[in-house]
């Protein structure tokens, strides 16, 4: 695969993980409540269920375009809007910091992961994005297109997962220095909140056809 193509992938999984979400809240909060340790087993449930969003999504994604191939343009069209629905989101007016601690009740390891995994299960940001995204950096004509598409995703796990673990170990003391510089809260929302946004609308001027659908 071409390295702009992976860059392009991993600019765009740097710009979500960054985006405040279910996943960064309920990382942030456990750490934040019982520790990193607790917030890093919460974070292998996290990439469980990105993993599993991952692997649907390439043993299924051929055959939906390829049966109905108006489906790229309407996943397509979601994600753009998706996108620009986190990028309002955080930039909007009155938003909360994801830093901002709140009490929670210590939770075993088990129920950590449990929920590490639920939460990003029932989050539609990690499906959205394969299904729009995945077609837009595969090319057909350099190999094996699951394998691209295997590829791709692991660079967007990959960069979560390391971002995230971030988050988690400096999670309290992220939340003291911003708790203190709130100007610095602004700067992140909307740094991330332009990035999204300039994505989304190259998502949706872009006329190309599904390639997996070739």
């Amino acid at each position: 695969m071409e390295i702009g193509a992976l860059a392009g992938m991993a600019l765009v999984a740097l710009g979500m993980v960054v985006t405040p979400g279910p996943n960064m809240i309920y990382l942030v909060s456990r750490s934040i409540a019982q520790g990193p340790k607790a917030g890093l087993m919460s974070l292998t449930g996290t990439v469980a269920g990105f993993t599993t969003y991952l692997t649907a999504t390439c043993f299924g994604l051929t055959a939906v375009f390829v049966l109905v191939p108006v489906a790229y343009t309407v996943i397509k069209v979601a994600g753009a809007g998706y996108l620009l629905y986190l990028a309002w989101n955080a930039i909007r007016p009155g938003g909360t910091s994801v830093f901002e601690p709140r009490p929670l009740a210590p939770d075993t390891p088990r129920r950590l992961f449990i929920m590490g995994l639920v939460t990003n299960l029932l989050n539609p940001k990690a499906a959205i994005l394969y299904l729009s995204l995945l077609p837009q950096f595969v090319e057909p004509g350099r190999g094996d297109v699951m394998l691209q598409s295997l590829l791709l995703g692991a660079v967007q796990i990959a960069i979560s997962t390391a971002i995230n673990t971030v988050f988690i170990v400096s999670a309290g003391t992220l939340s003291a220095f911003l708790a203190r510089r709130p100007t610095w809260v602004r700067i992140q929302r909307y740094a991330t909140g332009t990035l999204l946004g300039a994505f989304a609308v190259r998502m949706a001027a872009d006329r190309s056809k599904a390639v997996l659908a070739a």
